[in-house]
């Protein structure tokens, strides 16, 4: 072991005690405003996005490659813990260990900006791994803003996390909101996605600012939201498919969105 590194076995240790609880409650994460980061990606991807873990940990063996070494020893002296396998294994959430994670602060909303140019409304997504894939096309179209309304999973769980593969450091993420009052603040067009609608995605001009409004998987956007939208579009489908599944259609309609925005 190097120097400045300790090594806890200990099941009964109190830091791993709350690192078992912290990845195991979701109430827990809520009350405590951290979460749990797992795996050598969304841990350097938090420092590179200029985030300070309030803990980093990593098993025994892990530290012998060096990249998971360098992760443990960037972080302040005090915030480092080399834990047994064992105890790794009964925090993590993976079928397999991932052998190195962060406690991280989970970000406050604070107020919505009072105007918004492309962004994303979300009303009631229920799992974790569509929301994850939401917010990773979302950065991966440039869009800066999400919005879940109350009654969607945590963005911040870490099932949620481990599906955006690092999009949450890189969004502004806002919980439990008011979707009207957010789309009043819109600019643009806001277009809500309804498998049967008459329009079609591809048909309308999404040139400029656009709000997409999408619902829960199961029930789709609520009429309450479906009426803020300016336009209603469903995504042509010639299979047999009924209709896509909420992280699929996203990121077809927000690349459409890119597409379209190249060509100016």
């Amino acid at each position: 072991m190097r120097p400045g590194l300790k090594l806890i076995r200990s099941r009964d240790n109190p830091q791993v005690k709350a690192l078992v609880k912290l990845a195991g409650s979701s109430r827990e994460r809520r009350e405590t405003g951290t979460t749990l980061l797992e795996g050598e990606h969304l841990v350097r991807a938090y420092r590179e996005s200029g985030g300070r873990a309030e803990t980093v940990f990593a098993a025994e063996t892990a530290i012998a490659k060096p990249e998971i070494r360098a992760l443990l020893e960037g972080a302040p002296a005090g915030a480092r813990l080399v834990l047994a396998d064992r105890l790794v294994e009964q925090i993590s959430q993976l079928v397999s260990a991932a052998g190195v994670g962060a406690v991280v602060r989970t970000p406050e909303s604070g107020l919505p900006p009072r105007t918004l140019a492309s962004c994303v409304l979300l009303e009631n997504i229920q799992d974790p791994g569509n929301l994850g894939s939401i917010l990773r096309s979302a950065v991966a179209a440039g869009i800066a803003q999400v919005f879940l309304s109350r009654g969607s999973v945590f963005a911040w769980s870490p099932k949620v996390i481990r599906a955006g593969m690092g999009a949450h450091f890189f969004l502004s993420i806002f919980e439990d909101v008011d979707l009207a009052d957010i789309a009043r603040a819109c600019s643009g067009r806001i277009v809500a996605m309804e498998p049967r609608a008459q329009a079609s995605l591809y048909e309308l001009d999404l040139r400029g600012s656009v709000a997409w409004a999408f619902g829960n998987e199961g029930a789709g956007l609520t009429e309450g939201v479906g009426r803020l939208a300016t336009d209603r579009v469903r995504i042509p489908m010639p299979g047999s498919a009924e209709s896509l599944n909420v992280a699929a259609a996203a990121a077809v309609c927000l690349f459409e969105q890119v597409r379209q925005n190249a060509r100016l």
